[in-house]
């Protein structure tokens, strides 16, 4: 038997690396998983790799990956979110930060419609920054708010990341889309809470109000109809238990495109410039989830899963002191890793600890999936200050983006410290259903 500990720093210490050189994370995972087999396992048991592949590629629980990816590409390419923020300008823009806690609102409804953090910012970025931008608020506001707020497309289902930690961590999805709900209203509220009275206590934050008629109000409400209908019909089948995820993921998919038609911007342009950035974002998931799962196999075949559980658990200290050094490490790890790379090697390490201690494992898994939205934020590789980075005006830099996380992120680490001693913020909506 392989000692495990020389595996585990080759493994670390080679993924380090390989980032660290710009390799892409499918491309590092992949080279180490057969390097490690090779090596360390046997030479045959690289055959398990293109059955893992396939296994993944046929699997029907990560059929909801790419419905969901193209929900909210075809969200995004019919501009239901310009509907979106339109309505909420018109709402919202009477009142002192109400642009920015209208953009967090909008973000969280978007993030309830397409499930990956990605659609929301950049939607948002595009409208909401022009807007925010030519009625006076500063940068840090606009960005800040915009990157927090696509941030959420992560913990709000139906969220693809966390379909990928339910199968890594055999959580139950439902219980994890049922918990994140309310973490994810919480952080939104905090979101919106600090936009506002930043905007009270510093004027400059934004300039005067402006107040629209209720006539146009009500007018606006009259395009955000078909996405609100929309979430309703993914969230409702799903906690209602009509249908599971992946028929939810289906439902999602066609009402996009159905939206899309009704709001009379289902062009030929738009349905195949959303049927390339999924197979494109989809493509890429799959690869670094192929490349992981054949990692992770190899890495609990040589017992070092087992290895860092007993280490971890041979510990005498409180469990609660494990529980935080545990949500450090994936602090840490979200500012120089990506997500599906974190979750699939230490999701099958993780999650037994936390059970074993006594914690709920929809609890915990909720608590990792706050803290890989975290990552998208926390510099150097945050992907919503990327993706902002792309569509923002060209003079924005990546300090003025760093800056404008800081209040953000900090109010991240407060909501989970109230998760931490409020477990039921997480748990009341799972267990009142199931």
């Amino acid at each position: 038997m392989v000692d495990p500990l020389l595996p585990t720093i080759l493994l670390f210490g080679g993924m380090f690396l390989l980032l660290g050189l710009g390799v892409p994370i499918a491309f590092s995972l992949g080279g180490l998983s057969v390097g490690m087999i090779y090596f360390f396992w046997s030479p045959a048991a690289l055959t398990m790799i293109p059955l893992r592949a396939y296994a993944t590629a046929t699997s029907f629980e990560y059929l909801s990956i790419p419905m969901f990816i193209f929900m909210a590409a075809m969200l995004q390419k019919s501009r239901i979110a310009d509907d979106l923020y339109d309505a909420m300008q018109k709402f919202m823009g009477g009142i002192r930060g109400g642009l920015a806690i209208g953009t967090i609102l909008i973000c969280t409804m978007f993030s309830a419609m397409a499930g990956i953090s990605g659609a929301a910012t950049i939607a948002m970025g595009m409208v909401a920054i022009p807007a925010m931008l030519s009625r006076g608020y500063n940068r840090q506001m606009t960005l800040g708010s915009i990157a927090a707020g696509g941030s959420l497309g992560i913990l709000i289902p139906p969220s693809v990341t966390m379909i990928v930690y339910g199968l890594v961590a055999g959580t139950s999805i439902g219980g994890l889309y049922m918990g994140g709900i309310l973490p994810g209203l919480l952080l939104a509220f905090l979101f919106a809470l600090y936009a506002y009275f930043r905007s009270v206590f510093d004027p400059a934050v934004q300039a005067d109000p402006v107040t629209y008629s209720w006539g146009e109000r009500l007018r606006s409400l009259r395009k955000v109809v078909l996405p609100i209908g929309l979430a309703v019909a993914v969230m409702g089948s799903i906690l209602t238990g009509t249908a599971a995820v992946a028929e939810a993921s289906a439902v999602g998919a066609g009402g996009a495109v159905l939206a899309a038609a009704i709001a009379r911007r289902l062009t030929f342009q738009n349905l195949t410039a959303a049927l390339r950035e999924t197979m494109v974002l989809s493509t890429v998931i799959f690869w670094i989830i192929i490349a992981s799962s054949a990692l992770s196999t190899f890495y609990s075949a040589i017992g070092a899963t087992r290895m860092i559980e007993g280490l971890i658990m041979g510990l005498e200290v409180n469990r609660w002191v494990i529980i935080i050094i545990m949500l450090l490490i994936l602090m840490v790890l979200g500012m120089v890793l990506e997500t599906t790379g974190i979750i699939m090697i230490t999701a099958p390490i993780f999650a037994p600890i936390a059970v074993n201690l006594g914690f709920d494992p929809v609890w915990f898994g909720v608590l990792f999936i706050v803290l890989m939205e975290m990552g998208f934020l926390t510099p150097p590789f945050g992907y919503n200050l990327f993706y902002l980075k792309g569509v923002a005006p060209k003079d924005v830099t990546m300090n003025e983006l760093y800056l404008s996380i800081i209040p953000f992120v900090a109010i991240m680490i407060l909501g989970v410290g109230l998760m931490l001693l409020f477990p039921q913020i997480i748990l009341w909506l799972p267990k009142a259903i199931m």
